[in-house]
């Protein structure tokens, strides 16, 4: 049987809490205005499928104020320190241990449904859309930060980080049934769907307008995932490592450039199904 969560014990490490809040910092300004297109009514009900640590349920909370925000996830840990963020929104931001595979919510029942940062680390992410699209009212919006992690560029040096992102994603993939490159993939997906008005956005983590949070995503991401990195792939851990601490040094030097290219997609379902 396949593990729906392949990555369970690398999500539950303290490394993706650091991580978590680094790629909120730098993504969501520019995240904002592509929220905001949606037009979603004043009352309007959003979910965050896959929340974490809450990062983005309480930002979206916080950007449509009389919306209500439900954030499900699986790791009990995440979601405790999701609750203890909440204050301030009372009744309007919940938080519930859901499998985002089978959920228990009614068919229509959320103006916006986003998925951030979740796609590429499961299986069958085909019918995670599809749980998702059920649960979104006709003419409602399904948002996604689908990763793809040859988006990353970087200077060489004793190395070229192009390397490893060419070749690891491939081999972690396939050991682990994830498609790592899905950010590229996820627009067949949804037209296949037969949903309306996709649209494929990109917003850029760099070292000129986000260097420190950045280089901590690539600190967590090493602190995180080396080991799992050299038991899946013919990198080494050593290997692994030094990749990740000359991508790191390139992103701090003021004279160097780094960026990550971070793929947003969108799509409205049909008012007719």
């Amino acid at each position: 049987m396949t593990d729906l969560n392949p990555q369970g014990k690398q999500m539950a490490d303290e490394s993706m809490v650091r991580n978590l809040a680094a790629q909120a910092r730098a993504i969501w300004p520019q995240e904002v205005p592509l929220l905001q297109r949606y037009a979603l009514p004043r009352d309007a009900r959003i979910l965050d499928a896959g929340c974490g640590t809450g990062e983005a349920s309480w930002r979206l909370a916080e950007l449509f104020p009389h919306s209500r925000v439900l954030g499900v996830d699986i790791i009990d840990a995440h979601l405790d320190l999701a609750r203890s963020r909440r204050a301030g929104f009372g009744p309007r931001l919940s938080f519930a241990h859901q499998s985002i595979y089978e959920l228990e919510e009614p068919d229509a029942s959320f103006d916006l449904v986003a998925c951030r940062h979740v796609l590429h680390s499961i299986p069958f992410p085909d019918r995670v859309i599809t749980e998702l699209a059920r649960v979104t009212k006709p003419g409602g919006y399904l948002h996604f930060i689908p990763e793809d992690y040859r988006m990353l560029h970087f200077q060489r040096s004793l190395l070229d980080p192009s390397d490893f992102w060419h070749a690891a994603p491939i081999a972690y993939g396939d050991k682990t049934n994830t498609d790592l490159f899905i950010g590229r993939d996820i627009v067949p997906m949804l037209t296949a769907m037969g949903l309306d008005d996709i649209t494929m956005d990109y917003i850029i983590v760099d070292s000129l307008r986000a260097r420190d949070d950045f280089a901590t995503i690539l600190q967590a991401w090493r602190d995180g995932y080396v080991d799992s990195i050299a038991e899946l792939t013919s990198f080494s851990r050593a290997q692994a490592d030094a990749y990740f601490a000359q991508m790191i040094i390139n992103v701090r030097d003021p004279l160097g450039y780094a960026v990550w290219m971070v793929p947003v997609a969108s799509a409205r379902l049909p008012l007719a199904r």
